[in-house]
């Protein structure tokens, strides 16, 4: 987990291994997750952002990118207070749908539940 943070902006908490396997897309997709979190930590919100399906209402959020016949997905969460955190970047394999494939939902779940243990000691 890595954390970054500048003046007047939320704090982006990297979850896991995402800010490893964001950098390893690429750079054309990098630098479109790249500004969608820029937006987020100033608490806007990336034309591409939608809520990814599952989770309620905990404020996950996704961005899809397409690169050169490939599918790309971030998925970070603002609904923690004063933070950005990154649960995962990667490219979509499955060819089936749009939906994102149940091995990267069941990641996304795990890094959530982080996340929300990391607010709790941060609070205390």
């Amino acid at each position: 987990m890595y954390a970054g943070k500048s003046q007047g902006l939320k704090r982006v908490i990297w979850v896991g291994s995402s800010k490893k396997d964001l950098l390893q897309l690429p750079a054309r997709v990098v630098d479109v997750f790249g500004y969608a979190l820029f937006l987020a930590q100033t608490g806007g919100k990336h034309a591409q952002a939608k809520p990814l399906k599952g989770f309620g209402s905990a404020g996950v959020l996704e961005i899809v990118e397409d690169w050169e016949g490939n599918s790309y997905r971030a998925v970070y969460t603002v609904r923690l207070p004063g933070h950005v955190f990154v649960l995962h970047a990667f490219q979509k394999k499955s060819k089936r749908g749009a939906s994102t494939p149940g091995k990267d939902l069941d990641l996304i779940r795990k890094r959530w539940k982080v996340a929300e243990e990391l607010t709790k000691e941060m609070k205390a």
